[in-house]
């Protein structure tokens, strides 16, 4: 069987050249290996994706002469994939709601640092801080049956519990040099969520999905998203999915050395575009040949 990439933006803005070096990559190994390109478009969040966006991610992959695999996945009209998962691990007792608000969260977390340092993911988010996990299910229903808004989360203790040390293959290089096989720790993420009221799946939740569906054999992706493996690499396992092999490369950075936004006009796709840049630019520009 060929190798199976994938390219998966979100179509929330518009692509810039940290999408474009992302895409040129997972071409280029496409290409190498005899492989297969998919295209994924990430439209769960309803309120930021549009439609023009993911026309614009069309044209610019196109213009960059990247070919992809029809038809295109949108995760928009696989909600039910996703909920079958979270039903399993619910089945499995290791989901549970928690009801607190975004404002909510944040004065708990100070009150907590201020007694001392709270542990945060790696990321540099704090870690959940609430006790819902501790609620009575009559209670749980009350709240949920009241319309109170309401996260569910994956209980990561009981979850780490169930399943010997994980790790992965790492292909590419982790921000601090890993290669080979990897340890996971998603002890460090806490309590992540999987899904909300009003959102049915969440990202970690619906990466893992999509990839074992589409039969992704090597994900592709940035430096960013290399900590947040363990995490798939849990729920792959808790799920009985295959686990693909990962190859995540360095970030496109500004000339203040941040990370690349969609609001960064300079370097977006369309833009370069506008001023006459030809692929071949772009490709100079990013050290790709």
């Amino acid at each position: 069987m060929p190798p199976v990439f994938r390219f998966a933006p979100s179509p929330n803005g518009y692509l810039h050249l940290g999408h474009a070096y992302s895409a040129l990559r997972n071409a280029d190994r496409a290409r190498e290996t005899g492989g297969r390109l998919l295209l994924r478009i990430e439209d769960i969040d309803a309120t930021r994706c549009r439609p023009e966006f993911e026309t614009a991610i069309f044209e610019d992959l196109a213009w960059l002469g990247i070919a992809w695999e029809r038809p295109v996945r949108r995760q928009s009209e696989h909600l039910a994939d996703y909920r079958a998962a979270l039903e399993k691990l619910t089945a499995f007792g290791l989901v549970y709601p928690s009801f607190e608000s975004r404002a909510e969260i944040a004065k708990l977390v100070a009150a907590r640092e201020a007694g001392g340092a709270w542990l945060r993911d790696p990321d540099g988010a704090p870690l959940y801080p609430g006790t819902a996990k501790q609620l009575p299910p009559a209670e749980r229903e009350r709240l949920i049956a009241s319309g109170v808004p309401y996260a569910l989360r994956l209980d990561m203790a009981a979850a780490c519990r169930e399943l010997p040390a994980l790790d992965w293959t790492e292909t590419g290089e982790g921000p601090h040099g890993e290669r080979g096989q990897v340890a996971a720790r998603p002890e460090a993420w806490g309590d992540v969520i999987l899904a909300r009221k009003e959102t049915p799946t969440s990202y970690h939740l619906s990466v893992v999905v999509d990839d074992a569906l589409q039969g992704v054999s090597e994900v592709v992706r940035g430096q960013d998203l290399f900590q947040a493996t363990s995490v798939h690499r849990l729920l792959q396992e808790l799920l009985g999915l295959p686990a693909p092999a990962y190859r995540h490369h360095p970030l496109i950075r500004d000339a203040a050395g941040h990370k690349l936004s969609k609001s960064t006009r300079a370097t977006g796709l369309r833009e370069l575009r506008a001023a006459g840049r030809s692929p071949s630019d772009i490709c100079r520009l990013l050290g790709l040949r």
